[in-house]
């Protein structure tokens, strides 16, 4: 079998279990014959960050939410025995699997490519008037309202009330959370 006739396909999945489906494929892949015919399974992935207690997380999350890539070579039961991997809903478009054109591969692989290269940003926005809590620092523990946004700085003038006066604090994202 040569690799020009792999082709990528997309694989309909229950959102939240791509991670699942891909398990399943490549066990499947290593304990029988899929192997011969399936090359790559890709979930498109980003990292986004967000504040826990102080500390910036790391996480990921899916891209293309429900949708699995395969690159696979789609003769005789192939089509059929990837349908039945637990929790696929079938191929995107319904009926016959259609593979996707070039320009579409390379353009979600291109994305792809480009979310995991992307500079670290916080997945917050602060919006004037939103009441926050300071987290860190020596103001830790105190509530105040926004009053402006400096989301090129990732910096926020808070209003506090500190012994009954109205106290402008300028504090960065990572030193306060969301009430």
């Amino acid at each position: 079998m040569s690799d020009s006739q792999q082709k990528f396909y997309v694989l309909r999945a229950i959102s939240g279990k791509e991670n699942k489906v891909r398990e399943y494929l490549e066990a499947e892949m290593r304990n029988s014959d899929l192997g011969d015919y399936v090359s790559q399974v890709l979930i498109p992935t980003e990292k986004t960050f967000t504040m826990r207690n102080g500390k910036k997380v790391v996480k990921e999350r899916a891209y293309l939410p429900g949708y699995v890539l395969v690159e696979a070579n789609l003769v005789g039961e192939v089509v059929h025995r990837l349908r039945e991997i637990p929790h696929v809903i079938g191929f995107l478009g319904g009926g016959d699997p259609i593979p996707l054109r070039p320009s579409e591969v390379s353009r979600v692989l291109g994305t792809l490519d480009e979310l995991q290269e992307q500079p670290e940003e916080l997945d917050v926005q602060y919006y004037v008037g939103e009441t926050v809590k300071v987290t860190y620092g020596p103001f830790n523990g105190f509530s105040g309202v926004i009053e402006e946004v400096n989301a090129e700085k990732k910096k926020l003038k808070v209003i506090v009330k500190i012994f009954g006066r109205k106290t402008p604090l300028e504090l960065s994202y990572v030193q306060v959370e969301k009430e």
